[in-house]
């Protein structure tokens, strides 16, 4: 599956499904919890999913309200080490198990995932 088929294979339900699932548990996190203390957390929700359905086929709509996604620059902020990393992708695999979405775009995206998480990793452990 090419990645700008995911949005049509799960639409825009199954990314809302899964963004869902991966912040509800950012708050009890020892991890990543206090970096999103005093945030507001539906519109990390909010960017986090558009970001993902203008990266995948979908509509264009973080584009139009946020501009390139610049998301080594707007991550500079967090403290993003290894361990940190990890933990991002601990949960976002849990919430690409718990939403369900088929094999193959859930590949797909954990793939994309695993290489983004990757590269915002801006302090050594």
């Amino acid at each position: 599956m090419e990645e700008h088929e995911v949005f049509n294979a799960i639409g825009e339900d199954g990314f809302t499904r899964l963004i869902a699932a991966f912040y509800r548990q950012i708050p009890d996190d020892d991890i990543l919890g206090p970096m999103y203390r005093d945030r507001d957390m539906v519109a990390a929700e909010h960017r986090l999913r558009g970001f993902l359905i203008y990266r995948f086929g979908g509509p264009q709509d973080y584009i139009e309200e946020r501009g390139h996604p610049r998301l080594r620059m707007r991550h500079v902020p967090f403290v993003i080490d290894q361990a940190a990393r990890d933990r991002w992708m601990t949960l976002m695999k849990k919430a690409l198990h718990e939403t369900q979405l088929p094999e193959a775009p859930a590949r797909v995206l954990e793939m994309f995932l695993d290489a983004t998480a990757s590269a915002m990793i801006n302090r050594l452990s």
